[in-house]
């Protein structure tokens, strides 16, 4: 992951932001009160001039979609840095094709993609995705792209957002012809049905390795909720997975109930919200396979079980659980 810091190549690095919007070389600093793409700053720098802050951030008006990157390669998009107001986590969503596919790699919420449930923005200290006061949104996971990167922002609110600030950080350089594809997907149910497990990826068919999923998670019922194994199914299972878990809590890197919020490199665990184990009570945890990839070369297929704990006259028994659930799976696929 590190290999950029111990060797040279011919790699050019290149990023994009409101003041650089094509990522050229010594592109940025241009804009003009007449170019900025942020009216407002034309006026706050109008003492300065050229090259003084004049296109920080852009509006993304309600029910638009604003192209962010557009860049022919090959490359590496290495690193995605965005802030914007919490109220629009959900709304705002974050779409990546690559190459000349018309099916999105990449098609999340903004604030679920960074690890961030309910609008509300958590310090996350993870490898993967890292979020830092106030809002600082980071993703490092590497993206290669072979002919084309399209990254835009749409905005499904009522709402504008009058100040979205963002930087792309990618290198223009070969990429090798078994270099796998980031993608990632959002899932979300109001309500688990009876005895069903909840899907975090839905089967994928080809070839890659899974790399991570974040959950929110809000209590329906009272008392402890993370019994449910996480399950892998690998290559052609059915009924049964190649990978089970033991528990909700023992999947995301805990134990015993959790007990406290934590943040860590690859994975972690926030209360987010309401009183532990009582109905309306939120959750929110990561968990990013670096170390650990897992590997599939036919299809791959994700679930974790809505499963509580019960007291009961004849003995403590599991109790199927009808939680809200939302959910983002990152995998790697071969072309």
């Amino acid at each position: 992951m590190f290999d950029d810091l111990f060797r040279h190549r011919k790699a050019y690095s290149r990023s994009i932001t409101a003041e650089n919007p094509d990522g050229a070389a010594a592109g940025g600093g241009r804009a003009t009160p007449e170019t900025t793409l942020h009216a407002p700053s034309a006026g706050y720098a109008r003492d300065l001039g050229t090259g003084w802050k004049l296109s920080p951030c852009r509006p993304v008006p309600a029910g638009r979609t604003v192209t962010i990157m557009d860049h022919e390669g090959p490359g590496i998009v290495r690193h995605i840095w965005c802030t914007l107001d919490p109220k629009h986590y959900r709304t705002v969503h974050l779409t990546v094709r690559w190459d000349d596919d018309e099916a999105a790699a990449i098609d999340c919420p903004i604030g679920d993609l960074f690890c961030c449930a309910w609008n509300d923005a958590a310090d996350i200290v993870g490898v993967a995705v890292n979020v830092n006061p106030k809002g600082g949104l980071n993703l490092f996971l590497p993206m290669p792209f072979r002919r084309r990167a399209h990254i835009s922002v749409t905005n499904a609110g009522h709402e504008d957002v009058t100040h979205f600030f963002y930087q792309i950080d990618f290198t223009l350089e070969s990429v090798p012809a078994d270099a796998a594809l980031l993608h990632a997907v959002f899932h979300h149910v109001e309500r688990v049905p009876h005895a069903e497990p909840y899907t975090i990826l839905h089967r994928v068919e080809g070839a890659g390795h899974y790399v991570g999923a974040f959950m929110a998670w809000e209590q329906r019922s009272p008392g402890w909720w993370g019994e449910g194994e996480l399950k892998v199914y690998l290559d052609g299972d059915s009924d049964h997975p190649t990978i089970c878990g033991t528990g909700t809590e023992d999947y995301f890197g805990g134990a015993w109930c959790f007990g406290r919020s934590y943040s860590a490199p690859y994975m972690g665990y926030r209360l987010v919200a309401g009183t532990e184990n009582e109905p309306g009570c939120r959750h929110a945890m990561y968990r990013f396979h670096m170390p650990d990839p897992i590997f599939f070369h036919e299809d791959i297929r994700v679930t974790v079980q809505a499963l509580g704990w019960q007291s009961h006259p004849d003995g403590a028994k599991y109790l199927p659980l009808q939680d809200e659930i939302s959910s983002v799976a990152w995998w790697y696929q071969l072309p």
